[in-house]
């Protein structure tokens, strides 16, 4: 196996197992184990438990982007459509893996500046499928981190007390729409 479909395997017995358990709590033997190596050879790939714990979350970020990502070519009311739809959904079935990977804390955690590149990334997507203007990303990285707040905070209520996911797409739509109307250009 090359050096880099090695550290792809181990990357993602990482994220298969970060499904199941906190950051801090996967084992470092395990994921050796399963990729039928040594303890020792893992840290040939990865230098330190830190670096390969990393490594993992950050690919975790990055499945996350792409889930919640419009679709290539939308249309921009449509791209910002989908983008929400998609991040309620995202977290709806994995709200314990999102709560964890973005705000969990142990002996790893993300930090703020972790959590600040994720909405970073999450920002550039959106203003890039909206035509957005670099003047606007502050605005809508901020809006970000709301719509992140809104839909963890509505998954987080029994299903018969939330608002139709459409609503709440709607109405995320609509509040990026005005913020951008209300920040003073450049």
């Amino acid at each position: 196996m090359s050096s880099e479909d090695r550290r792809r395997q181990l990357l993602g017995i990482g994220l298969r197992m970060l499904v199941e358990r906190p950051i801090q709590d996967l084992s470092i033997d395990a994921v050796a184990a399963e990729a039928g190596i040594s303890r020792g050879l893992l840290f040939h790939y990865f230098p330190t438990k830190t670096d390969y714990y990393d490594a993992v979350i950050g690919a975790a970020l990055r499945r996350v982007v792409r889930n919640v990502s419009p679709d290539e070519g939308a249309e921009p009311e449509e791209a910002l459509r989908q983008f929400v739809g998609r991040f309620f959904a995202q977290i709806e079935r994995r709200r314990e893996f999102y709560l964890a990977l973005v705000f969990g804390n142990g002996a790893i955690s993300l930090g703020g500046e972790g959590v600040d590149s994720h909405r970073m990334a999450i920002a550039r997507r959106v203003a890039a499928a909206l035509g957005l203007a670099d003047d606007r990303l502050p605005v809508v990285h901020a809006w970000s981190a709301y719509v992140e707040d809104r839909a963890l905070q509505w998954s987080g209520r029994p299903v018969a007390d939330r608002l139709d996911v459409a609503a709440e797409v709607r109405h995320c739509c609509a509040a990026l729409e005005a913020l951008i109307a209300l920040a003073p250009p450049g």
